[in-house]
């Protein structure tokens, strides 16, 4: 018999590469401006500025083969693609020189945006951490990949590719990101950390098919649905 007064939230969670187990998803970190041509793009200052850091809530976890619907208060749905990092082990004030070491597996998602709350300068909650906004694809070991920081990243919207780059162009490369976030919280197994997204991103409608890819990674496949 349960002890709680209501039925406990499911945990959110992302498949593995290769195996019948999966991630259970603790929080979700995300990480704004990270790539130059997409800091311009959004007529922002390239500047190395103190990272951006957000948040999603776990329950906005979608995975590949999945279609989403197109949500409210919205009329400029934007897609954008980001290398995703699983976090294995924990820690606070992680030194950049140990930061991979807390590196689980890696995948390929999506930071799904309400662009036009997010750009009229309301409360990114709402442009940012709303239901289905991390579709993600399934994670790969590290013990499998390897270190990753170079790869072609890359986003299809029905067939057409509307957004490619490199990791190597991080302006926050990987183990700066994890031992900055990890001075304003202590990370911990479970934590998933998106990377930012590249130049490129634009709306989507409902019947469009998104595909995500890293080259050595699990795709990302999901379809944009009806309005919820």
């Amino acid at each position: 018999m349960s002890s709680h007064v209501i039925d406990a939230p499911q945990t959110a969670t992302i498949p593995v590469v290769g195996s019948d187990k999966t991630f259970p998803v603790r929080r979700i970190y995300c990480i704004g401006r990270n790539y130059v041509a997409h800091v311009e793009e959004m007529g922002g200052d390239a500047d190395r500025d103190p990272p951006l850091f957000f948040q999603k809530p776990t329950d906005a976890v979608v995975n590949s083969g999945a279609t989403i619907p197109y949500p409210s208060k919205t009329s400029n749905y934007h897609h954008e693609v980001e290398l995703v990092l699983a976090i294995g082990k924990g820690g606070r004030n992680i030194p950049e020189a140990e930061a991979e070491s807390h590196i689980w597996g890696y995948a390929v998602g999506l930071d799904m945006t309400r662009r036009d709350i997010q750009g009229g300068g309301l409360p990114w909650e709402i442009a940012k951490s709303f239901d289905n906004s991390f579709p993600v694809g399934a994670i790969a070991p590290i013990a499998q990949t390897g270190r990753i920081d170079k790869g072609r990243i890359e986003l299809k919207v029905n067939g057409k590719v509307v957004q490619h780059s490199d990791v190597s162009l991080l302006i926050w490369r990987i183990p700066e990101i994890i031992s900055r976030l990890s001075e304003f919280f202590e990370l911990q197994p479970g934590d998933v950390i998106l990377t930012g997204t590249p130049h490129g991103v634009g709306p989507v409608t409902p019947g469009d098919r998104l595909v995500a890819t890293f080259e050595g990674l699990a795709p990302l496949e999901i379809a944009i649905g009806a309005a919820a």
